[in-house]
């Protein structure tokens, strides 16, 4: 059912663009795209998972606003962010005379996202780049902002760059063909974000339990729409988290830094959804522990994940000397030093460092059961 778009501005300083969310709003990318860019061609990136469900659609779009489109499939999964599938769509795009002013478009979740915004910042120094995700986690956080990158040996996301989109086009509809597993693995970003922003959203969503997991139309596009607001507000005030003061942009990485560390050990068999959800709740014990953060509320949090469909305790072994290893490698770590962000209360984080690493292992046991 088509709907009217949604728009939420990212007002970075010169650099503003739009965030635009609808239903059954595919079709209309060409249209919207020839608003923006005189170029007369264009390269659509996405994955074999994706690419037979939608690409057809989207090329349609874009042909008939007299784009000549190319498109470049990659395999589905995280192993595709890489430096070697980087390499060989820098190939293909050579190719095909890809220029400086011809837009790239990525279509797909996350890996996708990342990946292709990585080669539109690098090729040719930056090409125009458009985000269109299809996966929750990619419409709610990684297709906003402006962070691209490949994985590397030691940790993931570890080779990257800022780099802002000309636009982000979300058409809700795609959620549809997403299974139930990895559309619950997405929602673990919207809970991260209401714990850490906004208790109204955190309590709208226990108000919603029922309608959220059964994809509600209406509630969905909400529930995006939200999200949004909240990434693109953290994303102006700290682009590149470098703020000099409190936590900025890094408190998005609240439930990271175990999470990621699970996703890696699992070898990827977790969702990032599922591996940041389990990354919380370890964060959440430190919270409790450390940073007077309330117990019942640890309780709530854990209550909604739960009725969400997403894990609070892992279903399989994890080796907690290799989470360990993989925590000091971390990006956000210094000196090798493990750091967390951690709230005192729902709405309110800030750095923990330097915890001891007893406590740090109490947190992983209380996960993994270790």
């Amino acid at each position: 059912m088509n709907t009217p778009m949604e728009k939420v501005e990212v007002k970075l300083p010169g650099r503003a663009y739009w965030i635009e969310i609808g239903s059954g709003t595919l079709g209309r990318l060409g249209s919207r795209l020839r608003e923006l860019i005189s170029a007369k061609r264009v390269t659509l990136i996405t994955d074999q998972n994706v690419g037979p469900l939608h690409a057809a659609r989207l090329i349609k779009s874009l042909e008939s606003s007299n784009f000549q489109v190319a498109d470049i499939t990659v395999p589905g999964g995280e192993s595709s962010k890489s430096l070697e599938q980087a390499r060989l769509i820098y190939d293909e795009l050579a190719g095909l005379s890809h220029g400086r002013h011809d837009p790239m478009i990525a279509l797909g979740g996350g890996v996708v996202g990342d990946l292709s915004g990585f080669v539109a910042a690098t090729w040719m120094r930056g090409v125009p780049f458009v985000q269109c995700p299809t996966t929750l986690e990619a419409d709610i956080d990684a297709g906003v902002g402006g962070k691209t990158a490949v994985n590397h040996a030691s940790g993931k996301n570890m080779i990257g760059v800022f780099y802002q989109p000309s636009l982000v086009w979300i058409d809700v509809d795609c959620l549809c063909t997403l299974n139930d597993r990895d559309y619950r693995a997405g929602l673990a970003e919207s809970v991260k974000h209401a714990v850490i922003f906004d208790e109204a959203f955190l309590q709208w969503h226990e108000e919603h339990v029922d309608a959220i997991t059964a994809r509600e139309p209406r509630i969905v596009q909400e529930l995006v729409r939200r999200n949004c607001e909240i990434k693109a507000a953290v994303v102006v005030e700290d682009e590149k988290e470098a703020a000099s003061k409190g936590v900025g942009r890094a408190a998005l990485n609240f439930g990271h830094t175990v999470g990621h560390a699970i996703e890696a050990v699992s070898e990827y068999e977790l969702r990032h959804g599922e591996a940041v959800s389990l990354g919380m709740v370890a964060a959440l014990d430190l919270a409790v522990r450390h940073c007077h953060f309330p117990d019942r509320e640890r309780q709530r949090i854990e209550s909604l994940l739960s009725a969400l469909g997403l894990p609070v305790r892992s279903a399989r072994p994890l080796d907690a000397s290799a989470l360990f290893a993989r925590m000091r490698s971390d990006k956000k770590a210094k000196h090798q030093t493990i750091r967390f962000v951690l709230p005192s209360r729902i709405g309110n984080v800030a750095w923990f460092e330097a915890p001891a690493e007893e406590s740090v292992a109490d947190a992983i046991d209380r996960v993994i059961g270790a």
